[in-house]
């Protein structure tokens, strides 16, 4: 355990070196692009806006079955969050991060429907890329903004991969 608060520490230390006002107002923004709000208006929005309503449907699935995942997860895990320099106020468990798991598992999940879906490599690529920034900019927010240690961050990225894995089998399975 030493191991993992040392960790966690040595990297909120370097987090707190580059602090400043125009950088939180920044990782507030994007720590809710993975707030549950975002991530259910996005779903919905993908009900009425893709042609593929079956796509629609696994995105809605994967969005509950992931935030459920996490909640269990941390109710098991009970770990308190971060009492150091707090930036927003947060209620709940601290381990895995919800933002981190759920944004994982929704944006990662986008990231394979367009490896899937989407032929144009000019515009596939590009897409790829900016949700993989998405997701790791929105667990380095909650890091950033002190409402979770890097270890339950990394933790909720893990976790929420071998859920979408299983995820897109179980889908392939149905399908």
């Amino acid at each position: 355990m030493n191991i993992i608060n040392s960790i966690d520490t040595n990297v909120y230390n370097l987090i707190t070196r580059i602090m400043s006002t125009d950088i939180t107002t920044m990782m507030i923004f994007i720590s809710y692009l993975g707030s549950a709000v975002t991530l259910i208006t996005l779903s919905i929005a993908f009900i009425f806006v893709l042609k593929n309503k079956k796509n629609a449907g696994y995105i809605v699935l994967n969005l509950t079955l992931v935030f459920l995942l996490n909640r269990i997860l941390k109710t098991i895990v009970a770990r308190p969050r971060p009492s150091v320099l707090r930036l927003v106020v947060e209620k709940g468990y601290s381990f895995p991060s919800g933002h981190a798991m759920v944004s994982m598992g929704f944006y990662g999940f986008l990231i394979y429907l367009v490896c899937v879906n989407i032929k144009n490599k000019k515009v596939k690529y590009p897409l790829i890329v900016l949700l993989g920034l998405l997701i790791l900019s929105i667990g380095l927010s909650r890091i950033y903004l002190g409402v979770h240690y890097f270890t339950d961050v990394i933790g909720g990225f893990i976790i929420a991969i071998i859920y979408l894995v299983v995820f897109i089998k179980f889908i392939y399975k149905i399908k």
